[in-house]
């Protein structure tokens, strides 16, 4: 009699999460539709294919080397993918999973972005003190324009008209015409500035310094430091909601997030969450902030409405980069220590369910070595 209940049991299991995936989208996709994660493997040179209505790792792609840097082309089937030690951008043809370009930049550049036209791609080259300028119809470098000393990160605000670079070595920030390929301000700012996030409206750019424990808020319209705002230690990544109203700061050394008042330029609340949090996504809604805890390998989960953490949810090794599903049901997870990609479950069961899924880890994929970066893309083929 106990064996039959616990068979019972086990089947009751596995028809559940056979449904959870069969209805994963409210009905089957229309031929020929397609959503893929990308994941580079830094330490194979190579790039893993996740096809996200198997959940599984269906091609390994090689690039160059040490893949760091990931982005997808928002009207193109491209995604780019930025090698460090030899100095070039891969470019992936979605379609085929095929390497379809590579474009020769500058020393060590590790992150690309893409303006919201896809026609245009900013790379920053820390060793070179420059940021070449792609365009990604043709698949070649149009510009190189010099900026600060190690520049880490370019950032193309959202109306395509300014692109914003940290300087990492020389603490400053460079501002960029991106219509005349110039440069147009430098300005000194805090320690170390890393990470960039800019408003929806592209007035106001704010960038992160993980040396000085502070973010610089930035009038881009007149080229000027309006405030440095005192933080928690290392804050290394900026999160920003979709409205545009907050960002919230993980700050690495404190085990804690911050919240940026974006308007005001003024630091709101400060929340204890996981060991070493290192980076974070926000719902479309602006509702729910998934954060990974590198050093106690789980996730994070904050709703922010009601200010209140919900829980933690154990993930593999060293959880890093994050990207949500197109449909949000899904949170991806690249586990750099272990290897793999942890799927989470972030959506709630129908009523009456007798098993509890919500928010809850769905199924770890095996990828290539020390994951870094996650990007997702879906298109009609």
């Amino acid at each position: 009699m106990r064996s039959t209940t616990r068979f019972s049991a086990a089947l009751l299991i596995a028809c559940l999460l056979v449904s959870i995936a069969c209805k994963r989208h409210a009905q089957p996709p229309p031929p020929g539709y397609h959503e893929y994660a990308y994941v580079s493997n830094g330490k194979d040179d190579s790039v893993s294919v996740i096809d996200l209505f198997q959940f599984k790792n269906v091609k390994t792609i090689s690039v160059g080397k040490n893949p760091t840097g990931l982005a997808a082309n928002p009207h193109r089937n491209e995604i780019y993918v930025v090698n460090t030690q030899s100095a070039n951008v891969s470019v992936i043809d979605a379609e085929t999973n095929q390497v379809a370009a590579v474009i020769g930049v500058h020393h060590l550049p590790y992150f690309i972005d893409v303006s919201s036209d896809g026609k245009r791609g900013y790379v920053a080259n820390s060793g070179s003190a420059n940021v070449s300028v792609i365009d990604l119809e043709g698949h070649r470098v149009i510009a190189t324009i010099p900026v600060g000393g190690a520049p880490g990160l370019a950032k193309v605000s959202p109306d395509g008209k300014i692109v914003v670079v940290s300087n990492r070595a020389d603490n400053t920030v460079s501002i960029i015409d991106a219509q005349q390929y110039r440069l147009r301000a430098t300005l000194p700012v805090c320690t170390n500035p890393e990470d960039i996030v800019i408003l929806p409206d592209s007035a106001k750019a704010f960038v992160a310094c993980t040396g000085s424990q502070q973010v610089a808020a930035i009038d881009l319209v007149r080229g000027k430091v309006l405030a440095l705002l005192d933080l928690g230690k290392t804050p290394i990544h900026l999160a920003l909601k979709p409205d545009g109203g907050e960002i919230f700061v993980s700050d690495y050394d404190s085990d804690a997030i911050s919240v940026i008042e974006t308007t005001a330029n003024e630091v709101g609340n400060t929340f204890l969450i996981g060991t070493h949090p290192v980076r974070s996504v926000i719902s479309s809604d602006n509702v729910m902030l998934y954060v990974s805890d590198f050093g106690s390998d789980t996730i994070s989960v904050y709703e922010i409405d009601i200010g209140k953490m919900l829980g933690t949810i154990p993930v593999g090794s060293g959880p890093d980069a994050l990207a949500l599903t197109s449909n949000e049901n899904f949170l991806l997870v690249a586990d750099s220590k272990s290897g793999d990609v942890a799927v989470v479950r972030t959506t709630k069961l129908p009523e009456g369910s007798k098993i509890s899924a919500e928010r809850a880890l769905f199924t770890m994929i095996p990828v290539g070595a020390q994951p870094n970066a996650i990007v997702i893309k879906s298109f009609m083929k």
